[in-house]
């Protein structure tokens, strides 16, 4: 065998091992937006729910996965959720550290940091859900505990202001992008129609400002509890929520951010079929 033919066999293999892990990361940065998308037209529907006054049970993550528990085959989809959750984590993780990221900016490859250890969080508390260990305390109670555990340490006002603040910004950041229709650049919108471009564009405005309302709210509750020393004024997704339907509007305004919200679901199955991963 000659030192070229082995050159050859050896920029093959490196090839071939390139190509499956890029093909393996796109899968897995696929599943991630479905399970996404389903968790978000979950909450959504149970929004609608609680707007109307049918109950609803809680509008946030573990509500959607009460929600799915009940259903035939829940188990099953609660796993499935659980997979694609840390497909998502895998495909962050890896836009963040892998050598070919390197070209992209240090503050791209940290957010995406940041959404890795986010949704291995997620992974890990549905999967502790899914194997039976109960739905635990609330969002509410949660976003109230950590505040209060905030509040009690030196400059924990400041800490828990802050907070609020960066959930403001990050609400009002997700808000303008998707008014901005931001998104576009990251989707495949040559390989879609006139018509499916126009209709994935308005999901991805009306759904993305929603989604950054409900995150800019909850921020500002958090300053709120900042500012007054009240744990008790943070506020999680659900409670968030139901403060829409406490507003002059009434239960409409909550209606709208619901639908939005299952809007944001429906983008994300069009971002796990059309964007560029």
């Amino acid at each position: 065998m000659t030192s070229s033919t082995a050159q050859g066999r050896g920029r093959g293999a490196k090839s071939a091992a390139r190509s499956t892990e890029r093909e393996t990361l796109t899968a897995a940065g696929r599943a991630g937006f479905v399970a996404r998308g389903i968790v978000y037209v979950l909450i959504g529907l149970l929004s609608i729910r609680i707007a109307v006054g049918s109950g609803g049970g809680q509008a946030d993550r573990q509500g959607a996965l009460h929600e799915i528990a009940t259903q035939p085959f829940g188990k099953a989809m609660l796993w499935a959720l659980v997979v694609g959750f840390a497909a998502m984590a895998l495909w962050r993780g890896a836009r963040a550290v892998l050598t070919r990221g390197t070209r992209r900016k240090a503050g791209s490859r940290a957010l995406d940091g940041g959404r890795a250890v986010f949704y291995a969080f997620v992974c890990w508390t549905t999967a502790v859900y899914a194997a039976g260990g109960g739905q635990g305390s609330s969002g509410n109670a949660q976003s109230q505990d950590w505040t209060a555990s905030a509040l009690k340490l030196s400059y924990g006002q400041v800490l828990v202001g802050a907070a609020g603040c960066l959930l403001i910004g990050i609400g009002a950041v997700l808000a303008v992008r998707a008014a901005m229709r931001s998104f576009l650049k990251q989707l495949d919108t040559g390989s879609m129609s006139h018509r499916t471009k126009q209709v994935v564009t308005a999901l991805g405005v009306v759904g993305g400002v929603a989604r950054g309302g409900v995150f800019a709210a909850a921020g500002i509750f958090v300053l709120v509890a900042a500012v007054r020393f009240d744990p008790d004024e943070a506020k999680g997704m659900d409670a968030t929520l139901r403060s829409f339907a406490q507003t002059s509007v009434g239960p409409w305004l909550l209606v709208a951010v619901a639908i939005g919200l299952i809007l944001f679901g429906a983008f994300s199955f069009a971002s796990a079929r059309w964007r560029r991963l």
